[in-house]
């Protein structure tokens, strides 16, 4: 067998011209060197939809342009602390198009920005910036030996 193609107009009007000489699906698979379940499929297309053409055009139309998409991301590199949800929100305010919080994501992904959140994390205190600041300066003219009598842990 072939590899994967995509089989033009002209040969899939072959294909169907064959099967309607009653022609076997089997014959006309090992003539034209395609898979079988291909031409079974191409000839019950055809009985249903009259068409032995592929449907192009098929997917779904993008909300956004390529010069909205370019200004999502803007907004969003202009305001970095700004969520996928407000971004949506002053898109809307400025073009007047709905669009969805995950799209925007999509955008901007597409873009090479990508969310992160930051380490949660206990916040310093004053207090433990002292006490880190004076035991820094308690020990700053230590020397190798002073500090290879410490033993430190990760745990």
């Amino acid at each position: 067998m072939s590899c994967r193609h995509h089989i033009d107009d002209f040969m899939r009007g072959r294909i169907i011209g064959k099967i309607e000489e009653r022609r076997k699906i089997t014959d006309v698979a090992r003539e034209f060197n395609i898979a079988h379940s291909v031409v079974s499929r191409l000839w019950k297309s055809f009985k249903t939809t009259g068409m032995c053409s592929r449907r192009h055009g098929r997917d779904r139309v993008r909300s956004t342009t390529p010069a909205e998409d370019r200004y999502i991301v803007l907004s969003a590199k202009g305001n970095w602390r700004t969520t996928a949800q407000q971004v949506a929100n002053q898109f809307l305010a400025a073009s007047g198009k709905q669009i969805s919080r995950k799209t925007v994501a999509r955008r901007l992904r597409g873009g090479g920005l990508y969310a992160r959140r930051p380490v949660v994390c206990v916040p310093f205190t004053r207090q433990h910036r002292t006490a880190r600041l004076q035991w820094c300066r308690e020990h700053h003219n230590w020397t190798e030996q002073d500090w290879a009598c410490v033993l430190f842990s990760d745990e």
